[in-house]
């Protein structure tokens, strides 16, 4: 297993993100299906990180949660016609 820290932390919630918005199967069960609601909650989580988390991240850290974010958020409008 690779070290837990933030960024491979944020990796993990991005992976997550990308599965329930049916971009990725399922790792467990290979499947691949949509959830938007549970995309949408840790969209939100990361966004609370780095509401949370600025002004302490370096450089490498605050680039990945910004692109992460701006990713996934152009995802979810797309997959939900921009609701």
């Amino acid at each position: 297993m690779p070290e837990i820290n933030f960024i491979t932390f944020l990796l993990s919630l991005n992976s997550s993100a990308l599965v329930h918005l049916g971009q990725h199967p399922d790792p467990t069960s290979g499947a691949t299906a949509k959830n938007l609601p549970v995309a949408k909650q840790t969209i939100d989580v990361i966004a609370m990180l780095e509401e949370k988390t600025r002004g302490n991240l370096t450089d490498e850290e605050k680039r990945l949660l910004t692109n992460v974010l701006y990713e996934l958020r152009l995802l979810y409008v797309k997959e939900t016609g921009g609701e």
